[in-house]
């Protein structure tokens, strides 16, 4: 019995979840071959549109090819100039930072709240400055950023604010007034990846914008295409980077099973937290009381521990692990110039030595998530 767990147990199971769903995956790609509409085809405008239904009326979405570059189109339709100084959080993937730097803006990190992991306002505040244009906050594993205070903030500074979505599309944010709002739907522009691990994700790469400006929403489309909303005719400096229509007819099967994957995830967090909470040498996720949390990742802080022995102990047990992030975006060589030292984001650094990432998926069942704490408190314990 054990060994038929342990060979099943993945960080991200695509296959069983593809499987759940074959017959509507395979028609919906069928389909697009047959009628050989690869690029721009209607799919990509339906799922577009279905996208919006989901986030809530006055959305605009705005596919593109990946979330780096929704990224860095947002950046764009800004109108944001070189040296204009962009604060986002110390601890993320590297494209939240990479691409503040590729349109020479001056990225300014800032530490992280030690519980939620996402960037922390008190520590904004300290580095705004007359040449502040816009915030950048993660909703990083699945959970929104304190938004209501970083609206605050932005609002009175007259800054944008980009919220990167790629880890948290679905989760909602209830602001002190009631109002509920869909993450990346709440600063001027969200972004958002569609890699396959993400909790809505394609069969490659794929991302998407989202405003509630028209303005902008046709801005940004224009940027997608060459700057162009006529064809040979261009309203200003784009890039060619479109949702695929392969991605999209997937996307538009997968987006109807969203929320069923959102509460399966929730299952195996809520089952991870009552099986862990009492372990003394373990903190699991923190939520708050402001944002939904859709569990792209389940990430635990270890306290008094080896990392890399337990994440062996789990490995030689069949269990996989991840670590995110191992190093602060601070201390990583790519963004050395930038003249940050060991010490300057205590938060941080300690974070980055600390987590460690167990499977979370749409396909864990109970006997695994059993298996899973059983041995790590058979370990820790």
């Amino acid at each position: 019995m054990t060994k038929l767990v342990t060979d099943s147990i993945k960080m991200v199971d695509l296959e069983s979840q593809y499987l759940k769903i074959k017959v509507e995956i395979d028609r919906a790609i069928q389909n697009v071959i047959d009628t050989t509409s690869f690029i721009k085809g209607s799919d990509v405008r339906q799922f577009e549109t279905e996208l919006e239904e989901y986030l809530g009326r006055g959305v605009s979405v705005i596919g593109c090819a990946n979330g780096t570059d929704a990224l860095q189109i947002a950046l764009m339709a800004l109108d944001l100039q070189p040296g204009d100084e962009v604060i986002t959080t110390n601890f993320s993937f590297i494209a939240t930072v990479e691409t503040i730097e590729l349109l020479k803006l001056k990225p300014v990190l800032v530490d992280i709240e030690p519980d939620t992991f996402n960037i922390d306002v008190e520590a904004l505040l300290k580095v705004l400055s007359p040449r502040t244009k816009a915030i950048i906050p993660v909703h990083l594993f699945g959970q929104c950023a304190n938004m209501e205070s970083i609206k605050a903030v932005a609002e009175s500074k007259q800054i944008k604010v980009i919220e990167d979505t790629a880890q948290a599309l679905g989760a909602s944010y209830t602001l002190d007034d009631g109002t509920r709002l869909s993450a990346g739907t709440i600063g001027q522009i969200g972004t958002t990846s569609f890699f396959p691990s993400k909790n809505l994700g394609a069969f490659g790469d794929g991302g998407a914008l989202l405003t509630r400006d028209p303005d902008l929403a046709n801005r940004i489309r224009e940027i997608t295409n060459h700057g162009s909303n006529v064809k040979y005719y261009h309203e200003r400096l784009g890039v060619n980077s479109r949702l695929d229509t392969l991605q999209a007819a997937i996307l538009r099967v997968k987006l109807r099973y969203l929320d069923q994957y959102h509460q399966a995830r929730n299952f195996a967090a809520s089952y991870y937290d009552k099986a862990l909470k009492e372990n003394k040498r373990l903190i699991i996720p923190q939520r708050t009381n402001k944002s939904t949390h859709i569990f792209h990742q389940y990430t635990l802080k270890l306290i008094d521990m080896d990392r890399e022995q337990f994440r062996s102990y789990l490995s030689s047990k069949g269990i996989p692990s991840m670590v995110y992030y191992p190093v602060p975006m601070h201390l990583q060589k790519a963004f050395s110039y930038l003249g940050y030292q060991h010490g300057d984001f205590p938060v941080t650094e300690k974070i980055c030595n600390q987590v460690v990432s167990i499977p979370m998926h749409t396909e864990l069942d109970e006997n695994q998530l059993r298996y899973i704490t059983d041995v790590i408190n058979d370990y820790t314990n």
